[in-house]
């Protein structure tokens, strides 16, 4: 079946289409209903039907005498560290762990908090909560505590798990003040924490409500997975925010299960026993869905990376990887290839890695710019796969369904239209647009399985936020456009739309253009304010290394492309040269933040920053050359 007969199937009808994709999964009961409208009106998958997704992910394979194949490989540069799980060796540490939390009282229905680096027990830990039905929530170690405390109390948690320690490159974080701040801090005191004592740190514990993680599991047996409904909550993720209530993307157990198997094949193209390495962080949707719980409900091996594509120890790690272990597909966000341009522009240290294995990379996260793409494209000489989900939706809303029938790549955009998710460009009064003709990119309900289906505790945010703006639709925040061919062209967010003398301008499209400057390795651009024409853009580029852009001109380069390639229209104000961009962990740039410092707004830093002097350092220049910017 060709790709455009799957995805009509799937839009024409979704519940027969989606009803014959559950088949592949194992269900303790199969489901009473494939799709229904619960007591909000909601739409929920699978109802009545019974399933464990820990037992999916492992005792699956073993039961079907895949057990001794490799489900997790642990690789550690920043604690020179590495070790393969089995099958069989991974569900013996789940279940005992999940034993663990059942003495603590945890039973189907109660949150576990899980604050934790990259090691294998961060994962053990998911997939432990998991098997007793109970419901985690992931985040990312090392937030500062008072994001920690806000969402201990919105997810109200019986138990934290942590580790006494992470490592940033070379730096040691100790986790453990920071949780013990935390719940200081927070008004639902869990009532036990247990922590995973690291070699190289040691925490101090509290007598009654701390216990070590190691002492636990040596009293512990093997728990056996819990039957819960397919509309029971598996997960809370809370999305980056940086002042009030976070908000909670909660994932059901029966879609997501569903989801994740279609998508291993549908769009990543991968077999069972195959290698897959998402390098991203358990505390993101990626590692949830792309670490953890896609590759191992779909039978292939999984790589759990700690350390960065640079300084560990340069910018041939993630070659090194892929060479020892085989991987097969690596995914990643372009702001990682970008950082390992800026550092081996030439690749030569790709040149010392066998590389026969992997067949395809796949970046997502944030827009990925051409320049990047044509760069991994030569360099690797692989397809490079750009494609786009968010936090809410868990997996793919387009991309390449190379398990399908791969498309043309096309640089600049995400692909085109994942099965199951029936995209359209709307207009701000919500009438659909012609192809070619940029609006708000939405999604026709019902979305498929495996996305949000309301937000933790408070459906009212959940309307809100993403349905009460064109009723029918799921909102998704993203401006864009599909052209002639049907390819999904990412734009931005629709805040990132500036207004010039009233013309609507796409800031990503500007960005686009920048980014085409061969010394350009990475860029943003944001509407400032303007007296006279209300909004202009202003470009912050970071060059390449050992670069003398005055002397190449580049500022004068730059406008002169944009005003050809754009129009005059959207003349660019200002350029500034800065050593790096503020991003957010999951490289995510902080284009609001910047424009709110530009215009001299006051700004709040979200706590998802990575490296948060990159802000200090940029304010001090935004103050010293305003005049050059206003």
């Amino acid at each position: 079946m060709s790709y455009a007969e799957h995805y009509q199937h799937s839009i024409a009808k979704p519940e027969e289409f989606w009803q014959q994709n559950s088949q592949r999964i194992d269900w303790f009961e199969s489901p009473k209903q494939i799709l229904s409208q619960d007591q909000s009106g909601f739409y929920r998958w699978y109802e009545g039907g019974m399933l464990n997704t820990s037992y999916l992910a492992l005792d699956y394979h073993i039961n079907h005498g895949r057990g001794e194949q490799t489900a997790l490989i642990y690789d550690s540069p920043v604690t020179n560290t590495k070790r393969r799980y089995s099958y069989v060796e991974l569900k013996h540490l789940v279940a005992k762990f999940a034993d663990v939390l059942a003495k603590k009282g945890i039973a189907k229905g109660d949150r576990v908090l899980i604050y934790m680096p990259m090691i294998p027990e961060a994962a053990i830990a998911m997939l432990a909560t998991a098997r007793l039905g109970a419901v985690h929530s992931v985040v990312f170690g090392g937030f500062a505590p008072h994001e920690l405390a806000v969402r201990i109390d919105d997810a109200k948690p019986k138990v934290i798990v942590t580790a006494s320690c992470g490592i940033e490159v070379s730096k040691l974080i100790p986790y453990k003040p920071l949780v013990d701040k935390a719940i200081e801090e927070s008004v639902n005191k869990p009532e036990s924490c247990i922590v995973f004592q690291r070699d190289m740190h040691i925490s101090e514990l509290i007598v009654g409500r701390d216990f070590n993680w190691q002492e636990l599991m040596s009293e512990a047996t093997e728990h056996p997975p819990v039957p819960v409904n397919a509309t029971d909550p598996l997960y809370v993720l809370y999305t980056s925010g940086t002042t009030g209530t976070p908000k909670g993307v909660m994932r059901d157990n029966g879609g997501h299960a569903v989801a994740m198997h279609y998508s291993m094949e549908a769009v990543y193209g991968m077999r069972p026993g195959e290698v897959f390495w998402a390098a991203s962080d358990v505390g993101w949707v990626v590692g949830h869905s792309y670490i953890v719980y896609a590759p191992l409900i779909y039978g292939c091996t999984t790589v759990l990376y700690e350390g960065k594509p640079v300084m560990t120890p340069d910018a041939g790690a993630f070659w090194r990887v892929c060479e020892e272990y085989k991987v097969t597909a690596l995914f990643s966000a372009p702001t990682a290839f970008r950082a390992i341009r800026k550092e081996d522009p030439d690749a030569t240290l790709m040149e010392g890695y066998d590389l026969t294995s992997l067949k395809r990379l796949y970046l997502a996260g944030e827009r990925l710019d051409p320049a990047t793409y044509h760069w991994l494209q030569e360099t690797t000489k692989r397809p490079v796969i750009d494609h786009w989900w968010q936090t809410e939706t868990g997996w793919a809303i387009a991309g390449n369904p190379v398990g399908i029938e791969p498309i043309a790549t096309k640089a600049g955009s995400a692909g085109k239209p994942t099965p199951g998710y029936h995209i359209e460009i709307l207009s701000p009064e919500g009438q659909p647009m012609p192809p070619g003709e940029e609006g708000c990119i939405a999604i026709k309900l019902p979305l498929p399985p495996g996305t949000l289906p309301t937000i933790w505790n408070n459906p009212e945010r959940f309307k809100a936020g993403y349905l009460n703006t064109f009723p029918g639709y799921y909102i998704t925040g993203d401006g864009g456009y599909i052209d002639e061919q049907g390819y999904v062209h990412i734009m931005g967010r629709t805040d990132d739309i500036i207004n010039i003398a009233g013309h609507r301008l796409s800031t990503g499209e500007m960005e686009q253009v920048v980014a085409h400057n061969h010394l350009v390795v990475e860029c943003a651009v944001v509407g400032i304010k303007c007296p006279i024409k209300g909004q202009v853009p202003l470009a912050l580029v970071v060059v390449k290394d050992g670069i003398d852009f005055e002397k190449a001109n580049l500022t004068s380069a730059l406008k002169q492309d944009i005003r050809h390639k754009i129009g005059a229209i959207a003349s660019l104000k200002q350029v500034l040269i800065v050593p790096r961009l503020p991003k957010t962990r999951s490289g995510k740039i902080l284009r609001k933040v910047m424009r709110q410092m530009a215009d001299g707004e006051q700004y709040v830093v979200p706590s998802t920053i990575d490296e948060p002097d990159t802000i200090d350092a940029l304010d001090v220049q935004f103050k010293q050359e305003l005049e050059a910017i206003i």
